[in-house]
C-alpha cells in the first residue's frame, strides 16, 4: 500500500481517489452540495449579523438616513398635494403667481432634504456593506487556513477559491447595492401604503384587495429562480475547480498535448453553468414582467377610479395628485422589491455556500486547556504503539503498532521501500492527524494535550518539493520565522548553500521570484526551502529527501551545511542516499508500517535483511 508524500494535500490527493475525513470534518463542501435542498431559506443571510454587530453605529446611521430619506420621498407628494391645491386656490380668486411662490420654495427644501437624506444614506449603507464583506472575507480565509489537510484531500482548491471570491462577492453586491435599494423600497412600500390610507381609504382598500396577485408570483417563481441559483452558483465552483488543477498542472498538461482536452473539460463545466444560469433568468424575467404587469395594472385602474371621484368633488385635485403620486412610487417599490428578490435570494445561496466553509470545523484543534510542553525544549520524540489509517482507508494502515524513540540531539535516518510508513510518521509528528490507536509525544507531553501549533512551532520541515511564495527571496526565508533579522536570513542562506545564485540575481535577496519561485531551478528553490528551515532554529529538523532536486556538487555543498545545521538539533531524514544514511546515528528501516529493523549502515548491511536489498538496489557498490 502506497501513502500520499507530504505536500500532496489537493488535486494530485484528488487524483489519487482518496476520500475525505468523516473523522475530522462533518463533511465535506461537495457532500453538503449534494445534501443542500433545492428550496433553500434565508436563514444563511442571518449568518451576517455578527459581522455587522460590531459596526452598530454606521447601521444606526444608515437606518436614520434611510427613514429620513423615504419620509422626504414622501413628503414630496405632501407638498405637491399642497402646491397644487393652492394654485387651484389662487386660480379661482384670479391671483397672481407670487402668491404660491412659498409653496414652490417648500417643494424645493423637501427636494434638497432628499438628496441630502439620499446621499447619506448611500454612504453609510454602503459602507457598512462593505465592512462586513471585507470582515467576513478575513474570517472565511482564516477559517480555510485553521482547516486539516483532511479536508482538502476531496475539496479542491478552486471549489473553496470559488467560495472565497465569486460567492463573497454576490454577497458584496447584496450589502452595497441590493439592501439599500430593497430597504428603500420596503420602507416606501409600507410608508406609502400608510400614507395612502389616510389621504383616501377606500381607493388603498381597493389597492389592498390587488396586493395578492402582485405578491403571489414573487413566491410562486421566487423558489425556482432560489434553486437555480444556487445549481448555477455549484456548477460554476466545478468549473473553477477545474481551471485550477488544470493552471497548477500547466507544465505537465502542455508536455502531454492535453490543452484541447483541458479546455473542453472547463468548457464544458462553464457551459454547464450558463444553461442552468439561462434557466434562472428566464425564471426571475418572468417573475419582473408579472410582477410589473399585475402592479401597474392595478395602479391605472385604481387611478382610472380616482379621476371619477375627483370629478364627483369627493377628492380635492391636489389630494388626488398626491394619491397618483404615492401609488406610483408604491407600485414603483413592489417592483423593485421584486427585481431586488431575485437579488436577495441569490445571495442567499451564496451566503449558504459561504457558510457551509464556515461551519467546517477541523478535527486538529487545541484542546480547551492545552498543557504548555517544556522550555526549553529538549526535542525528544517518541511514538509508542502508534496505529494510523488515512481517512477513508481505515482497512489500511498507513503505520500499525509503530514504536520509536528519538532521543535528543540524535540523527535517525528512515529508510524502507515505497508506502512504508515514513511520510506517514513526519505527518503525525507534525499533528497534520491524530493517531487512532497509540500515541505520539513530543518532550514527555502526549501532543494531543498540547496547541498544535505549539507543536509545529518546534518543528523544521523541508519536504522533497517545498513550496515557496511568490514575493522577494528574503521573504520567503523570514517565512520560516517572521521576526528574523537580516543577519539571521544571510546565515541561514549560506549554511543553505544559496549564498551564490542569490547574489547573482538583479536585486539580490529582493529580488522577485515570481508565483511558486518558477524563475528558479528545482535545486535552487529546495536550497531556498532548506535556508526557510534553517532560519526557524527549531530544535528539531524533519528532512523529508531534503536534498533530492540538486545536483551531486550542490548535494555535496547542502548536505555538509545540513550536517552542521543538525549539530544539537534532533534530525528525522527520509533518505534514499547513502551520504544522508552513513551521516545517521540510527537507521530505521520500515515496511508496512511498521519498523522491522535498526542499526548502523554497517550493522545493517552485515545482517542481510530488508536494508541490506534496499542497498544492493539504491547504493549499488557504494553500500
Amino acid at each position: 500500500m502506497s501513502e500520499p508524500p507530504i505536500t500532496e494535500f489537493g488535486a494530485e490527493a484528488v487524483a489519487d481517489g482518496r476520500p475525505s475525513s468523516g473523522q475530522a470534518l462533518a463533511q465535506t463542501l461537495d457532500e453538503a452540495a449534494a445534501r443542500r435542498p433545492k428550496s433553500r431559506n434565508f436563514r444563511a443571510l442571518g449568518h451576517l449579523i455578527p459581522f455587522a454587530a460590531g459596526h452598530r453605529a454606521d447601521a444606526a446611521l444608515a437606518a436614520l438616513f434611510l427613514m429620513v430619506a423615504a419620509a422626504a420621498t414622501l413628503g414630496m407628494t405632501g407638498a405637491v398635494r399642497l402646491l397644487v391645491d393652492k394654485v387651484n386656490a389662487a386660480r379661482a380668486v384670479h391671483a397672481g403667481v407670487s402668491s404660491v411662490a412659498p409653496w414652490f420654495w417648500a417643494l424645493g427644501g423637501v427636494a434638497i432634504a432628499l438628496a441630502i437624506s439620499s446621499a447619506f444614506r448611500y454612504f453609510f449603507v454602503t459602507k457598512l456593506g462593505e465592512r462586513i464583506v471585507a470582515d467576513l472575507r478575513k474570517a472565511t480565509y482564516a477559517h480555510i487556513l485553521s482547516l486539516d489537510p483532511s479536508f482538502f484531500l476531496m475539496t479542491r482548491t478552486g471549489e473553496v477559491l470559488s467560495r472565497l471570491t465569486t460567492d463573497i462577492q454576490i454577497v458584496e453586491n447584496l450589502l452595497t447595492t441590493s439592501i439599500s435599494v430593497s430597504l428603500r423600497n420596503l420602507l416606501m412600500l409600507v410608508g406609502g401604503l400608510g400614507y395612502m390610507l389616510v389621504v383616501s381609504p377606500k381607493l388603498t382598500g381597493l389597492i389592498l384587495i390587488t396586493f395578492p396577485f402582485v405578491i403571489a408570483p414573487l413566491f410562486l417563481f421566487g423558489r425556482r429562480v432560489r434553486s437555480l441559483t444556487a445549481s448555477t452558483q455549484d456548477q460554476f465552483a466545478r468549473a473553477v475547480g477545474h481551471a485550477g488543477e488544470t493552471l497548477d498542472a500547466l507544465e505537465t498538461v502542455q508536455a502531454f498535448g492535453r490543452e484541447a482536452a483541458g479546455a473542453q473539460r472547463f468548457g464544458d463545466a462553464v457551459e454547464a453553468s450558463f444553461r442552468t444560469s439561462l434557466r434562472r433568468m428566464s425564471a426571475r424575467a418572468v417573475m419582473t414582467a408579472a410582477v410589473i404587469t399585475l402592479v401597474f395594472g392595478g395602479i391605472v385602474w385604481i387611478l382610472w377610479l380616482g379621476v371619477n371621484f375627483a370629478f364627483k368633488g369627493d377628492l380635492t385635485w391636489g389630494t388626488f395628485f398626491q394619491f397618483a403620486l404615492l401609488a406610483v412610487l408604491t407600485a414603483s417599490s413592489v417592483g423593485a422589491l421584486g427585481d431586488s428578490w431575485g437579488d436577495v435570494q441569490k445571495a442567499a445561496g451564496a451566503m449558504e455556500r459561504v457558510s457551509e466553509l464556515l461551519a467546517a470545523r477541523p478535527g486538529i484543534a487545541a484542546p480547551s486547556l492545552p498543557i504548555a510542553l517544556p522550555t526549553p525544549s529538549r526535542g525528544e520524540i517518541a511514538l509508542e504503539n502508534v496505529t494510523f489509517a488515512y481517512p477513508g482507508r481505515p482497512d489500511m494502515p498507513a503505520v500499525r503498532g509503530l514504536t520509536l524513540h528519538v532521543k535528543p540531539g540524535e540523527r535517525v535516518a528512515l529508510v524502507g521501500p515505497s508506502g512504508a510508513g515514513k511520510s506517514t510518521v513526519f505527518r503525525l509528528l507534525l499533528r497534520f492527524y491524530d493517531p487512532q490507536a497509540g500515541r505520539v509525544v513530543l518532550d514527555g507531553i502526549d501532543i494531543r494535550d498540547a496547541d498544535p501549533v505549539a507543536v509545529r512551532a518546534r518543528m523544521a520541515l523541508v519536504s522533497q518539493d517545498s513550496p515557496l511564495f511568490s514575493g522577494s527571496a528574503l521573504e520567503n526565508v523570514r517565512f520560516g520565522r517572521e521576526d528574523a533579522s537580516l543577519e539571521d536570513v544571510q546565515s541561514a542562506v549560506r549554511a543553505a548553500q544559496a549564498q551564490g545564485f542569490l547574489e547573482a540575481l538583479p536585486q539580490g535577496l529582493d529580488t522577485q521570484i515570481g508565483e511558486r519561485a518558477r524563475s528558479l531551478s528545482g535545486g535552487q528553490r529546495q536550497r531556498l526551502a532548506i535556508a526557510r528551515a534553517l532560519v526557524r532554529s527549531a530544535p528539531i529538523l524533519l528532512l523529508d529527501e531534503a536534498t533530492s532536486a540538486l545536483d551531486a556538487e550542490n548535494e555535496r555543498l547542502v548536505q555538509r551545511a545540513l550536517d552542521e545545521a543538525m549539530v544539537g538539533h534532533t534530525t528525522l531524514v527520509i533518505a534514499h542516499r547513502l551520504a544522508t544514511v552513513l551521516k545517521a546515528d540510527r537507521i530505521v528501516v520500515m515496511d508496512e508500517g511498521r519498523v522491522v529493523e535498526e542499526g548502523t549502515h554497517h550493522e545493517l548491511v552485515a545482517r542481510n535483511g530488508l536494508y541490506a536489498r534496499l542497498a544492493a538496489l539504491q547504493f549499488g557498490q557504494a553500500a
